[in-house]
């Protein structure tokens, strides 16, 4: 749907609840009228909403789906709600109809509005990929309740449950219900700040009925500890207005992820979302302080629910810490990652240049001789001109694996570019001459690739040093190699040749 024809509809809604709201307060109708306009408007609103969160999400596919659904079932467990309670203030003329199954209808709503939330926000863009985000949002939405509960319940609503709620239906009717809605409403807060894919139209929505719904509920909840049997119509305007709220809801324009978000902005949300868990607590802890200092008492349940805000805490503490030591091993692998791409060889995996270049420096600061080879492969041009390039990329992979074979764990084979590679041996227990020849015994083998058989030869060149030189630099050995091994190719290739001498190996 078009943001262009949403407004119209909305606004085509806005004026309908205009009319009926003012039809009921004006005292036209008769009570009983006014009551069952007031009902049926609810249930006209969760049922329209509830067919549209259903056709919409069998429409979609992913999260885009799955919340719809939830939110369909929201909607479908306000609609037996409604209905229950429509069923016994109309027909059977009860006042408060709380013995019905209404009040488990209704706070279901909130429950499976909560569930779409944490999946929107779980699958969404911008989202953690791991479950325990939504375990760490629902704690943080438990805490900010739970904090809020105790200090509204040694304020005032010990007072409001003792008068009315003791049996199990009315404590979810008056209490229980309105407090659910408030637990979606901080969940949701708190998803939205680092979830983009939560800052969207129809979840403003959700958030304004599960607003509407929670303040009209400690409304009645008020109502009802001062003995009112028959709620007046007029506390009823809350729970009128949020169904249709709902139902704008169902049928909104997504806009997840297409607004970007600036980089203050978002720093300080995400700075809001790690404090916002813990000052509802330091102000529920401030108050309860200063009250048992001036002589109030708390009781046993007020004590055992500050207890489980502290485990609830305690809790997210430890997923915290869990998701700050796998975010470090995860930026530790990335560094190590980037710390061997910038050093290696992206086709063969072998040293790059500059990796030889800072081993051979370090080499030449220690007493022990070293040898340097530095090998070109010889006929790798008619393999790339004849097979292709791929074919010529796994000659090279080939050539790599024979050349760490030739030499120990500790020695250094590089790509030096292209066809050209170098051996770096710190150290060395035998004749350079020796690993020259091992070297062109190694590739003097078939190159068997998915391509074909491939028959190559390497021309390589050998400087040394046998004893400490101050004088003598890395530039100084590569150069003498390189040389060496421009040398063998004069010579007629598939040769070693050391700086200074000349062996010939392989005819």
């Amino acid at each position: 749907m078009t943001l262009r024809r949403f407004s119209l509809i909305a606004a085509a809604v806005c004026a309908f609840l205009v009319v009926v709201v003012t039809l009921v307060l004006s005292g036209a109708l008769e009570r009983s009228t006014a009551i069952a306009v007031d009902k049926f408007t609810q249930l006209a609103g969760a049922g329209a909403a509830m067919v549209c969160y259903w056709r919409a999400g069998l429409r979609r596919q992913g999260t885009a789906r799955r919340w719809r659904l939830w939110m369909a079932a929201s909607m479908a467990s306000l609609v037996v709600g409604l209905g229950a309670w429509t069923w016994g203030q109309v027909f059977l003329g009860v006042p408060l109809p709380s013995t019905t199954v209404a009040p488990l209808g209704f706070i279901l709503v909130p429950v499976l509005a909560l569930f779409a939330v944490l999946v929107l926000g779980h699958g969404g863009a911008g989202s953690l990929p791991n479950h325990r985000s939504r375990v760490v949002i629902v704690l943080d939405g438990l805490i900010v309740v739970g904090s809020l509960f105790v200090l509204t319940w040694v304020s005032l609503l010990e007072s409001m449950v003792r008068a009315w709620a003791t049996s199990g239906p009315g404590f979810a009717t008056v209490v229980a219900h309105p407090a659910a809605y408030l637990v979606m409403l901080v969940v949701l807060l708190v998803s939205s700040w680092s979830h983009r894919s939560v800052r969207q139209l129809p979840m403003l929505f959700v958030a304004l009925a599960g607003l509407g719904q929670s303040a009209s509920g400690w409304v009645f909840a008020f109502l009802v500890s001062k003995g009112v049997t028959d709620i007046p119509v007029a506390a009823d305007i809350g729970f009128m207005v949020c169904p249709a709220l709902y139902f704008l809801s169902s049928i909104a324009p997504s806009s997840a992820g297409r607004e970007r978000v600036a980089a203050g902005k978002l720093r300080a949300g995400e700075m809001l979302h790690i404090l916002v868990p813990y000052l509802p607590m330091l102000i529920t802890g401030l108050f309860i302080v200063v009250g048992t200092a001036t002589g109030v008492r708390l009781n046993p349940f007020e004590i055992y629910v500050g207890l489980a805000v502290v485990l609830l805490v305690i809790a997210r503490q430890l997923f915290t810490l869990i998701d700050n030591v796998r975010l470090l091993e995860q930026l530790r692998d990335s560094r190590e990652r980037l710390r061997h791409q910038a050093y290696h060889d992206p086709l063969t995996g072998v040293a790059n240049r500059v990796l030889f270049r800072e081993r051979l420096d370090a080499a030449l600061e220690n007493p022990d001789p070293l040898v340097v080879l530095f090998i070109d492969v010889d006929g790798f041009k008619d393999v790339n001109d004849n097979y292709g390039h791929a074919e010529g990329d796994a000659v090279l992979r080939i050539v790599a694996q024979r050349l760490q074979h030739c030499v120990r764990a500790q020695d250094t084979v590089a790509r030096l570019g292209g066809d050209e590679f170098g051996i770096l041996v710190d150290g060395y227990p035998s004749p350079p001459e020796e690993i020259g020849r091992r070297v062109l015994d190694a590739m003097s083998s078939p190159h068997r690739t998915a391509g074909g058989v491939h028959h190559i030869r390497a021309s390589i060149g050998i400087s040394h040093r046998d004893a400490p030189d101050p004088a003598l630099t890395a530039d100084d050995l590569l150069g003498s190699a390189d040389a060496a091994m421009y040398t063998a190719k004069r010579l007629g290739k598939g040769m070693v040749v050391v700086h200074g001498s000349v062996e010939a190996e392989l005819s």
